[in-house]
């Protein structure tokens, strides 16, 4: 006698509860990565480099030739590259992404190019003897890399740079003999400019940064 098969076939093993909910964390992180939501820029690393730059400033205004106080902001540049690079790392693997993410790439080559271009002109301007404009052109190029990268980041970060670019702006005022002031490049107001922007403007914004978006 034939036996009676239900029509209908038995329904699959049914899904864990816990892969749903890691399929539904990945999706969520790779959408907020997709629509670029920057948020491993560093607070806490950025009062660090702010703290860095501070103590370069006094260094620097002490030195007593032009080649010793461009060595001075030099080392401070790459010192701050290895902080925020550092900075970075450990912001992006708290959140459980990698530091080569989509946003990052994004952050850095929006970042990077205005820095080069800063890297040529300080050495065309260095042969040039023309060595008073340099800080007012690394603010100004500092701020347009910040706003360029912030554009993938929170609103803050190219608040940051409109802020590097203004400061950029009065520090080109007295190194080309307006307001009546004229400072050598290693003993004066430079240094205060330079003082103010990477010192000052960093630890601020870092510290917003760290309260409001991690740190």
């Amino acid at each position: 006698m034939a036996s009676v098969q239900p029509i209908r076939k038995r329904s699959a093993e049914p899904i864990p509860l816990h892969a749903h909910a890691m399929d539904n964390l990945r999706y969520i992180r790779e959408t907020m990565e997709r629509a670029g939501s920057f948020t491993a820029v560093p607070g806490w690393g950025g009062v660090a480099m702010g703290m860095s730059a501070v103590a370069a400033s006094v260094i620097a205004a002490n030195q007593i030739s032009a080649r010793a106080w461009l060595a001075t902001w030099l080392m401070e540049g790459a010192l701050a590259v290895a902080i925020g690079i550092f900075a970075m790392w450990r912001k992006a693997r708290a959140a459980g992404l990698t530091l080569w993410s989509p946003p990052t790439r994004k952050f850095i080559f929006s970042f990077v190019p205005p820095l080069v271009v800063g890297a040529a002109l300080t050495t065309a301007l260095w042969h040039a003897g023309v060595v008073s404009i340099i800080p007012g052109v690394w603010l100004l190029l500092y701020g347009t890399g910040v706003i360029t990268g912030g554009a993938f980041s929170v609103r803050v970060v190219p608040v940051m740079g409109v802020c590097f670019l203004a400061l950029g702006v009065i520090a080109m005022l007295p190194a080309a003999g307006l307001w009546g002031l004229h400072s050598a490049p290693f003993a004066g107001w430079n240094d205060a400019w330079l003082g103010f922007g990477f010192g000052g403007l960093h630890m601020i914004f870092g510290a917003i940064i760290a309260r409001r978006f991690g740190g």
